[in-house]
């Protein structure tokens, strides 16, 4: 089975001489914590909060980091109406809620309010 990479911040991270976390990773995890099976379909990896974030730009280039961005496997579905950016021959989705409407399309989750 194609298995897509989910990369997210940790869930506490140093920066601004404070811990902090990222709302939009939360949002996913909270997501992934509601509909667990959603992890089966997923590699999930955790990347610093320092730039370049090596794992996503080796993968779609330099400048490309956010967290959190959804890379799908070249085998893997794409939803109706979603627009997939492309990087180095990979789809990608560069925020929480657009990867949350992919998931609502593709799983059945559902889709997030507002949007």
């Amino acid at each position: 089975m194609a298995r897509d990479t989910l990369f997210l911040l940790p869930p506490g991270f140093v920066t601004n001489g404070r811990r902090e976390f990222c709302p939009e990773c939360a949002e996913l995890w909270g997501l992934l914590a509601w509909f667990p099976a959603l992890k089966e379909t997923l590699d999930i990896v955790y990347v610093g909060i320092e730039h370049p974030r090596t794992p996503i730009t080796a993968l779609l280039g330099e400048g490309l980091h956010n967290a959190p961005t959804l890379v799908l496997h070249p085998e893997s579905p794409r939803a109706h109406g979603l627009s997939y950016p492309l990087a180095n021959g990979h789809a990608y989705l560069p925020s929480s809620r657009q990867i949350a409407h992919h998931f609502a399309a593709l799983h059945g989750t559902p889709a997030p309010r507002g949007g």
